[in-house]
């Protein structure tokens, strides 16, 4: 059987044999077993203990009949599990966890009461000395009890040692400081992880355990004493590899890279560092993660570098080829072993000490190696293998041929070969090394030389030039299929003009104008077909737009009629230009004006990006593809398996995409990714339940297939939006959602899934848009809507009259007015500046507006997100009949603030129906009025005993994963900033920013590098105009703003808060005091109420 892997299956599998274990021979073999799980797992503290523990009691058992072992066995035991082996054995495991600083305690503890029974027994000086020496010894080590083993000694010394207490406690006190501020620096962590432990969160306790890890081992380069700082570091690493990060490759690369660097450091210092066999390690590490090429390769790259036989270096390629995991994560792994492996073979050919025969048992090796990586891929992808499209192993057995066995030939057939392959032949990158190889034959052919060199016929001497390489370029130029042709020949100029005769230039230039114009017709062909398959997927969407199917959509319950065009997002903005409206069907449009129109669609500028590392972040991706294009969105999703991920990557243009796509098949770390491109995966959906959230989406759309991502739009801007993209895995999926359109949900919701296109927009409707709405201003205090119908009825008939009024009723001087025509609303204009009661009335017409920052959801309307209208993605509608008082009772400020409470941290993705949603479980809602403007809502009950058990129940609570929700007062809510996302790459912050942070302001602002032309170096930082009519910005101060007289002696100035500007901007003319007194603190208790907003 084979041996165990892991602390848990050395346990139990010790355990079991421990159980059958009942004569000595058994009992001998149980041992055994146990100096195998410390080899394997050397920084277990669970088997260490109980190794000791079980040879202990063979100990104890032996010495007396009574444990029941017969005579003889007693004797030979006595010999075998002798005292002083007993604890000679407790001494090593100690050694050997001891910088274990949370539980090494429990093998102390142990270890040190069966000393002390032993010397209660004996009382000897030596026994004395030696538990002194035990306790001085561990009150230097830091670890979690550090007081309490002082309490212990302290104990000890009273009793067997009083006479020296005072000094030994003296001496151990000045030499334990140190050990006392290791552990104080690394506290924080270890309580983090403890009450990660508790709560069973398992991922949190993995990344709190590498964010330890991250600062551990930056500290050597602080620390004052090494030895202890490497030590600690390499006990915390026993513990991670020994518990959650076991079977995790990432943590023993980066403790196997930690030990290389220390061991690197130790050779260039006079310090002694203990650092375990790293051959040892490397082997426990491969036996953890066979799968881990990169760990194979690094021992044996460490196994070269000890000097072992050629025998045992390939008994550890044997070892890697015998596992069953090698090949988990793809060919990856097993390139990347076989690549150690070659490289290995070829210098030990090149190593001028090396016996005869390492030659030909390199060019076997290699020639094996070949064979045998292209049986393995096969083998695992049967005929869609396509070989290594960094081609390592052929590159080795190139440079073997060429620099040990000097046969040129046979090496570019090599090449030759590889060239015929699409992958290597498609390659820009591989026809570059290919000519660089030709050049460096080039540059090593010796002159020839002749001490009287003859005429040559004609009078001139034949100019010596690298023909073969000027082959090979010309050879990558004619494939039509190459991925980067313009670099190509942007070489192939160059070498012409560096090297070749002039007519072969003349030929190059020529070669390379033809090539162009075919690269270019190819392209075109390209974006024309992309163009032709898009507008297939669309046909059945534009066949579909038609005001008809418009109002199909609605919602069979009191959908609103008025329908507005939504402003772009926050994200569209980034775009710098408004989309333009696209016409998918390609005949009747010249493929100049199609192409622009391309580039602003996200259909045709996404990839889908499968088979990344599990673990990778946003920033690896952006890095990744930075150099070829600019990157408007990223969605990241871990596949099922938990063994790779995808991404969604938006460009900006479709220039960029087929940059992008050069990274097909190439390797992202150790994977080798898939590029494709991500057209027809994205449906636009609407008209779903308002409190619907990404669950219920998902839920929605299960058996169609696999949902990849829900992207909910930010209601930052505009509260009133109800829809959601949704992206799907492959276009089949997609086409089997939108198959949805038109599904009843709930009895009346009739469900809109359509492909997400910016080109269908449904023309403007409604009062405002339509000029039938009339806004009117400084009305006054005392009129009421009768009053306000009988003045505007003499210009025409009244639809609607709606008056802003607070939570008491009272009048804030604004109506709207909508009129049954439009010439009946211009014609009510005539009212502008006419006198009405004690005021002037000011009129004009309603603007349309999408800004919504807030939206207020009372018990008796539905939510104030409705769907969008139109089968496109950019359109809103807004509900003009939307009440804008307060309702019929008139309760007191203070009643209203005792049933009232705001909760925070709320996504500016979540509408009010779901804050709604989740509230009303712990009783009746007057009003909801959400506040993405400061991450969050306030929220009105009926009865204001509901506030408290509400606010104990909603705190913590998760509205969406990862966002908990925190409770508070409306004043707390208000202070809060708008939600601020920062998914660039970030590359520095400006010194203002950061003297910001310093002075308690918030997080500064970062600068954002402008984005990187497509293949070119990228421009420098922004840096502030100068000169003439530019003004470098002024700081803000972030703290209290208070205003003085010029003379130093004026009190102080409240800043004025927004309810005071609003009340100033309803009544114009009337400053801030006298009449506006009133209504300016109405406005401002409505106002902090949520209330009296239009």
């Amino acid at each position: 059987m084979a041996n165990p892997v892991g602390e848990d299956n050395w346990l139990a599998y010790v355990d079991e044999e421990s159980r059958h274990a009942t004569d000595l021979e058994a009992r001998v073999k149980v041992v055994e077993l146990f100096k195998n799980a410390v080899n394997s797992e050397p920084g277990s503290l669970k088997i260490w203990l109980s190794y000791c523990e079980w040879f202990w009691s063979l100990f104890t058992d032996c010495q007396s009949s009574e444990a029941g072992w017969p005579e003889e066995e007693q004797q030979l035991g006595r010999d075998l599990f002798s005292f002083d082996a007993a604890l000679s054995l407790w001494s090593e495991g100690y050694e050997a966890i001891k910088y274990r600083i949370n539980d090494s305690h429990e093998f102390w503890n142990r270890w040190v009461s069966i000393e002390m029974e032993q010397l209660a027994r004996t009382r000897t000086p030596i026994g004395i000395r030696r538990i002194s020496h035990l306790f001085r010894d561990r009150l230097q080590v830091p670890h979690s009890t550090w007081d309490n083993t002082s309490q212990m000694f302290s104990s000890f010394l009273s009793t067997y040692n009083n006479a020296a207490y005072e000094t030994e406690f003296k001496e151990m006190t000045a030499s334990a400081q140190e050990a006392k501020a290791a552990y104080e620096a690394r506290e924080p962590y270890e309580l983090k992880l403890n009450r990660a432990a508790k709560s069973g969160d398992q991922e949190a306790q993995k990344a709190i355990m590498k964010e330890y890890l991250s600062w551990e081992m930056s500290q050597i380069k602080k620390t004052r004493n090494p030895s202890l700082t490497v030590s600690l570091c390499l006990g915390l690493f026993s513990r991670a590899l020994s518990g959650i990060f076991t079977f995790d490759d990432e943590a023993w690369s980066d403790a196997v890279i930690y030990m290389s660097g220390v061991q690197h450091q130790a050779r260039s210092s006079q310090h002694q560092l203990a650092l375990p066999n790293m051959l040892e390690f490397y082997q426990r590490a491969t036996t953890h993660c066979p799968w881990s090429g990169p760990l194979w390769s690094r021992y044996i790259l460490t196994a070269e570098e000890a000097g072992w036989s050629f025998h045992n270096v390939e008994s550890i390629k044997h070892a890697a080829t015998n596992t069953k995991a090698l090949d988990k994560h793809g060919m990856a792994g097993v390139l990347d072993m076989y690549t150690a492996w070659c490289g290995f073979l070829k210098r030990t050919a090149m190593d001028p000490n090396a016996p005869e025969d390492a030659a030909d048992v390199a060019e076997v090796g290699l020639l094996a190696a070949l064979e045998d990586v292209d049986l393995w891929g096969k083998r695992l992808y049967k005929d869609a293998y396509r070989g290594d499209p960094n081609f390592r192993l052929q590159r080795i057995l190139i440079q073997y041929l060429t620099e040990v066995k000097g046969e040129i030939d046979e090496a570019r057939n090599h090449w030759d070969r590889m060239a015929s392959e699409s992958l290597m032949g498609d390659s820009y990158d591989f026809w570059l090394n290919y000519y660089l190889w030709e050049m460096m034959i080039y540059a090593a052919k010796p002159k020839p030389r002749s001490p009287t060199p003859a005429t040559p016929v004609g009078g001139t001497k034949v100019k010596r030039v690298p023909g073969i390489a000027t082959t090979v370029l010309q050879r990558a130029i004619a494939r039509t299929t190459i991925d980067w042709p313009e670099r190509v020949m942007e070489v192939y100029l160059q070498h012409c003009n560096d090297y070749e005769r002039p007519e072969t230039l003349h030929h190059a230039l020529d070669m390379v104008y033809q090539t162009k114009q075919e690269v270019a017709r190819r392209r075109e062909r390209e974006n024309a077909e992309a163009a032709a398959q898009y507008a297939a997927q669309m046909q059945q969407v534009h066949q579909q737009a038609t005001p008809d199917t418009a109002m199909e959509n609605a919602t069979a319950q009191g959908s609103p009629s008025g329908k507005r065009k939504r402003e772009s997002t926050p994200g569209d903005a980034s775009l710098g230009v408004n989309k333009r409206v696209k016409n998918a069907e390609a005949g009747g449009v010249d493929e100049a004006a199609n192409e622009q129109k391309l580039k602003r669609d996200r259909e045709n500028t996404s990839i889908m990006v499968t088979n990344l590392p599990a673990d990778v972040t946003q920033t690896a991706i952006r890095k990744y593809f930075r150099e070829y294009g600019h990157i408007m969105n990223l969605e990241v999703c871990r596949e099922a398996d938990g063994e790779s991920s995808s991404a969604l990557i938006e460009f900006r243009s479709t220039e960029d995409v087929d940059s992008a796509l050069l990274r097909d098949q190439k390797y992202f770390s150790q994977h080798q990714i898939s590029v494709k491109r991500g057209s027809g995966l994205v449906l636009f959906v609407t008209n779903y339940p308002p409190a619907a959230d990404e669950a219920y989406i998902r839920d929605l759309f299960k058996t169609c297939g696999e949902v990849f991502s829900v992207r909910f739009p930010s209601l930052k801007f505009n509260t009133h939006r109800r829809f959601c993209y949704v992206s799907f895995r492959d276009q089949d999926t997609a086409y089997e959602a939108t198959q949805l359109d038109g599904k009843l949900i709930e009895g009346k919701f009739k469900l809109s899934a359509k492909y997400s296109n910016p080109t269908i927009k449904k023309n403007r409707e409604g009062a405002v848009a339509e000029g039938r709405e009339v806004r009117v201003r400084n009305v006054d205090p005392s009129a009421g809507e009768s009053d306000i119908r009988e003045v505007l009825s003499k210009y025409g008939k009244v639809a609607s009259i709606r008056m802003v009024t607070n939570m008491g009723g009272r009048n804030l001087g604004t109506a709207y007015i909508v009129f049954e025509t439009k010439e009946e609303a211009e014609k009510a204009l005539e009212l502008d500046k006419t006198k009405f009661k004690s005021q002037i009335f000011l009129v004009d017409l309603g603007k349309e507006s999408n800004f919504k920052p807030f939206a207020t959801n009372r018990g008796d309307r539905a939510s104030a997100s409705p769907a969008p209208s139109g089968n496109g993605d950019v359109a809103v509608s807004d509900d003009p009949t939307e009440s804008r008082s307060g309702g019929g009772q008139n309760p007191t400020p203070k009643e209203i603030q005792e049933r009232t409470m705001a909760i925070m941290n709320v996504p500016d993705t979540v509408n009010d129906a779901r804050v709604r949603a989740v509230a009303e479980k712990y009783g009746e809602i007057t009003k909801v009025v959400l506040r993405p403007d400061h991450q969050g809502a306030i929220i009105e009950f009926a009865d204001a005993a509901t506030v408290g058990r509400a606010a104990l129940a909603l705190e913590g609570y998760e509205i969406v994963p990862g966002r908990k929700l925190r409770t508070g007062r409306v004043k707390d809510l208000l202070k809060e900033k708008s939600e601020h996302r920062e998914d660039k790459i970030v590359v520095g912050k400006s010194k203002g920013a950061a003297a910001s942070k310093n002075a308690g302001g918030s997080k500064g602002a970062t600068f954002m590098p402008p984005p990187q032309a497509v293949r070119r170096p990228a421009l420098g930082k922004a840096r502030p105009k100068h000169g003439l009519g530019f003004v470098t910005s002024k700081k803000e101060d972030n703290g209290d703003h208070k205003a003085t007289n010029m003379n130093g002696t004026g009190g102080t100035t409240k800043p004025k808060s927004n309810a005071d500007f609003k009340a100033m901007f309803l009544n114009p003319g009337k400053g801030g005091g006298g009449a506006a007194k009133d209504g300016q603190t109405s406005a401002a208790n409505h106002q902090a109420n949520g209330a009296g907003h239009t």
